[in-house]
This record gives C-alpha cells, structure tokens and sequence, in this order.
C-alpha cells in the first residue's frame, strides 16, 4: 500500500513538471489540437476494438448454429449473452454500467464531466457480449460512453480544467462515433447536438482534428468502404416533396412511439427489484419475439440493407411468413409489425440486464418505417417511389425524432451510405420528424429522465453554471446569533458591534434554528431604555417564509431569491440546526464570475 502511494505521488510529480514545462513552452490551443490528436487515437482504436469483438463474436456463433444445424439456438443466444453480462457486470465488474449516454449527460451536469475510469472498458466488454450473442442493440452508446471515459481520464490525467477536459471528452467521443461509422462530420454534429457543449470556432478545430483521426484510424484499420452499400436509381425531384413531408410525418410518429414504449417497458422493469426476475421475464420475451422475428436478432444490420435496397428477405428467414411473399398488403403489415416490435425488443435487452446502444434500433426502425410508407403508398396508387431511397430517408427520420438530433441524422445517413444525391429529402424528414416530435415529447430518448428528475443541465447554460455552484462555499457566517431568553439591552448591544441587520435566533444548548429578527422591526423600541430588562427575543423573533437546507440543490436556491424580495435566507442542517446566512448578492457575482470562467477559451 506504501509503495502504491509513493508511486502515486512520484506520478503527480512529474505530471506538475510536465505542466510547468507544457506551460512555458506549448501555447494551451496547440496543446489542446495534440490532446485531441492522443483522444482520438486511443477513442478510435477502443471503437476498433469493440467492433472487432462484437463480430468475432456473432461469426462464431453464427458457424456454430450452421455446424450442428441447430437453427433453435438463435434464440438461446441472447439469453446466454445477457446472462454472462449480467454476471459479469454485477458481480466481476461490480460497478452500474447501464445508462449509456444518459449517463454521460448527467456527469456532464451534475459531477464536472468527470466519469469513473471503469467505463473505458466495461462498456466495450459488456456491450459486445450482449450484442454479439444477439441482443437486439447497437454498439453506438457504449461506444459514446468508452469514448467520453477516454476524455475524462485524459483530461483529470493531466488537471484540466472544466472547459478543457469537456472539450476533451468531446473529441474523445466525436473520434469513437467517426472511428464506428466512418463519418468525421457525424461525429462532431453529434457532440454539439447532443452534448450541447458551449464551444467557439477556436475550440471547434480540436474537436473537427479528433473527428478525423478517428475516421483515418477506422480507414487504415478496415479500409475505406462505407458501412451500408446503397446506390439511388432516381434523383429526388420538386414534385417528391408532399411524400417526404409525408414520411417526415410518419417518422415522427415511430420515433414518438419508440421513446414512449422504451420509457413504459423501462419504468415497468424498474418495479421489479429482484435482478434475477427482471433477467428471466425479459430473457423469455426477447427469445420469443426473436423466434417469431429473427430480424430482431443482433444490430440488424441485414435488415436495414435488405430495406434501403429495396428488399423483404428479412421477414421470411424462418418460414412462418412465406406464403405471403406474394401478397404486397400483407408485406406491409409484416413490415409494420416488425417496426413496432423492435422497440420492445431493444427494451427487453436493456431490461434483462444487457448493455447496447438504441442508434443502430433506430437506424431499424426508420429503414422500415419508410420502406412501409413506400409500399402503402404504391399500392394505394397515390404515387411509385422508390422504396430504398424512402428507407434511407426514413433512418434520417427517426435519428432526428428519436435523438433530437436533426443534423446528425442527416450527415450520419448522408455518409453511412454516400447518399448525398438525396440530400434534400434528407433535411425535410429529419427536420418534420423532429419539429413534430418535438410538439409531442419536449426531450429526446436520452435526456428524458434526467430532464424528469431536474438533472439536465448541458442543454441549458444558465443552469449548467447555477450547478457548479456550492452551497457550502456560499453560506456568510458573520451574522450576530441571539438567544431567546436575551433581552432587548442584549440584542440592541449586538446591534452594536456588528454591521448587519438581521440577527439569527438559536438555541442556545443545541444551535436550534428559531426564526430571525430584522433591525427594522426594533427600530421603535430600541433607542428607548425603559424596555431594555422588560422586552426579550422570544418577542420579538419570527420564523421567515424562506429558509435554505445544506443539502438543496442551488437550483432550488436561486429559485427560492426569484420568488421572495429577500436579500439573505437562513441555511440549516438537516436537524433544523443554524449554519449561517446566503446572500443574493454573493450568488450572482459568483455566478457573474463563473459564466466568464466557463465561457473562457
């Protein structure tokens, strides 16, 4: 244990040697483009990596199945993947790896953008397990996670400070999403769009220098090829408009119906505290669907490039469906099935006790929403469309819905397939599914529940800089405390000697909170000796509207100043003891000084 802390502080040593030399010699912007550069690195490799694994994974069990010609064991799979993360994950590894990027977004506005180190494995060990058995996820939010936990560990490695190891996580992250889709403009739309981080055009370039490092790196590791091989037989046309407002409509709806469904399966799992019941009722309903529905199986990549080529292989792997191979309504209401049971699916594995992403399941659910749109509409004779371009537009639809991301949606689709020609309709769909969306559900699939339980703080500046405010450090405790049982002679004595006039009462054996006396309400009496021994504290004490506990959040104290003319409210402890006095005056000039902080370069 000595030896591991004398290693320690030999660490910090040369750790504050360096920064001294960093310091005289490297400007903090170029220093800030060679960190990016290291982030991106290790970001990119991490996202390799867990790709990598993932695949090995699903190959392998994939010739198993061939092997012993056991088509059962596709469904068995998943259960076997959530199994052994569960374990891995409660018991080996012993930390709460769900959450995803949610999570993210919470150490972001609640604990400095500062996540446990744990997270630049745990994600990639777990996910890949539970994706690469089957579980009906996607790599994507442990990819974000392994990424961010890449940037705050850099950044707490080398004392950053906030500003510089946020950014820091956002080019870790931006690297770990270019690196898994091969899209550098993704990568960094996605870190502004979601994160919501407050940067000016001098800290963009690190965060645009870490995008493209991770696509270089993904590009030498796996060559240049774009995930999903799609080519448009057909331009899109003015006259296309009233249809791809259309699916911007309809994908609006899905993306409402996918948030709202995760949400319900989510909080209906919560009730149950037992780990093992949520484990085998959602195991058995996810084996189910996917016996029913093996497109549900795995990320669905298959079926997502069976969609955008205009293709409904996927509904008839198992058999069951065949004899409607032929029946272009019943096609449709395959299709429309599938689309509202993947949701459920992806829940179910969350539920169960897998680790994913819900990127790659919408990208899912938007191939089929448009390729249903497209069928419907052909056989109600309104208009022939190309079923694969309304697929690819229909992912743009959902990431927009789902995620709120509008922007991402359209450079993440744009690059994934090189579909610029549709570019376009890309815009109007992505954009209607979020406007509409947005109509109905006021936060996106990620900051949902942090937003229900008031800790969303990266989508709004004012709060951000309200939460890195502590209570603690604010609390004056000069003020003058009396006692009940004082007398006036004492009080007006105390009036004497200090310059405020508000004077706590407390108890005198415990430090009881009692209430507070105002030198205004003893302006009367005070300069009149003759009720110096006959009027007393308990008299003249009042309990004030407002008072403040240690462990409010400031939110909830600043609200408290907005809703009062008060200028000081009383803090307590949680027994109702007096702490001191936090003044309206010092919140804002300590919010004043930190906006500029955090606004700083």
């Amino acid at each position: 244990m000595e030896i591991s802390k004398q290693r320690r502080y030999k660490l910090f040593r040369m750790l504050c040697r360096f920064n001294e030399w960093r310091i005289q010699h490297i400007r903090t912007s170029q220093y800030m483009i060679i960190l990016s550069i290291l982030a991106g690195l290790i970001a990119s490799v991490v996202a390799w990596v867990l790709r990598t694994l993932t695949h090995t994974i699903s190959g392998a069990l994939s010739s198993l199945t061939r092997a012993t010609d056991m088509e059962w064991l596709s469904f068995v799979y998943p259960i076997v993947g959530i199994l052994v993360t569960t374990i891995f994950v409660n018991y080996i590894l012993r930390h709460n790896v769900s959450g995803g990027i949610p999570r993210v977004l919470y150490s972001i506005s609640k604990e400095g953008a500062v996540i446990k180190s744990h997270n630049m494995y745990s994600s990639v060990i777990s996910s890949a397990i539970t994706v690469g058995f089957g579980g009906s996820a996607g790599l994507e939010g442990p990819t974000v996670v392994t990424g961010a936990a890449i940037g705050s560990n850099i950044g707490r490695l080398l004392h950053l400070n906030y500003k510089q190891r946020l950014l820091i996580l956002g080019c870790a992250t931006a690297a770990a999403l270019s690196a898994m889709f091969k899209a550098p403009i993704t990568g960094t739309v996605f870190v502004l769009e979601v994160f919501m981080l407050d940067l000016t055009m001098a800290s963009l370039a690190p965060l645009l220098v870490s995008s493209v490092t991770g696509v270089l790196v993904s590009y030498m590791l796996v060559g240049a090829n774009p995930l999903y091989f799609f080519r448009t037989s057909s331009w899109f046309e003015a006259g296309d408009i009233p249809i791809y407002f259309l699916l911007g409509v309809v994908s609006a709806v899905s993306s409402i119906y996918f948030t709202k469904s995760y949400i319900w399966v989510s909080n209906l799992f919560k009730r149950q505290k037992s780990l093992w019941a949520r484990f085998a009722v959602g195991c058995v309903c996810l084996a189910v669907l996917i016996y029913l529905f093996p497109s549900l199986y795995g990320e669905g990549v298959a079926t997502i490039n069976n969609c955008i080529n205009g293709e409904c292989d996927f509904l008839f792997s198992n058999g069951f469906y065949s004899s409607a191979k032929n029946d272009f309504w019943l096609v449709a209401l395959l299709v429309f099935v599938v689309l509202l049971i993947k949701p459920i699916a992806t829940s179910l594995t969350f539920a169960a006790g897998g680790v994913g992403g819900i990127f790659m399941p919408s990208l899912f659910v938007g191939a089929c929403t448009g390729m249903l749109t497209a069928i419907v509409l052909s056989l109600c004779g309104v208009q022939d469309i190309n079923v694969g371009n309304m697929s690819l537009v229909g992912m743009a639809g959902t990431i927009g819905g789902v995620l709120h991301a509008p922007l991402t949606a359209v450079f993440l689709i744009a690059e994934l397939t090189g579909g610029y020609k549709l570019f376009v309709p890309l815009l109007l769909v992505s954009v209607t599914s979020y406007v509409v969306t947005r109509r109905f559900i006021n936060n996106s699939i990620y900051t949902f529940q942090l937003a229900q339980r008031n800790e969303l703080m990266t989508h709004h500046a004012d709060k951000k800089v309200i939460n890195f405010m502590k209570l603690d450090n604010l609390i004056e405790r000069n003020f003058a405390v009396v006692y009940p049982g004082d007398s006036l002679r004492v009080l007006v004595k105390a009036v004497e000697e200090t310059s405020r006039n508000i004077f706590a009462v407390v108890d005198r054996d415990d430090n009881t909170f009692h209430g507070i006396i105002k030198l205004d309400n003893i302006r009367s009496i005070m300069f009149k000796p003759e009720y110096y021994d006959k009027v007393f504290v308990r008299d003249l004490v009042f309990r004030p509207d407002y008072t403040v506990r240690i462990d409010e959040s400031m939110e909830s104290v600043v609200t408290k100043f907005s809703h009062s003319d008060k200028f000081n409210i009383a803090v307590l402890d949680q027994n109702n003891k007096y702490l001191g006095f936090v003044s309206r005056a010092k919140i804002f000039s300590i919010y004043r000084r930190m906006s500029r902080q955090l606004s700083e370069e």
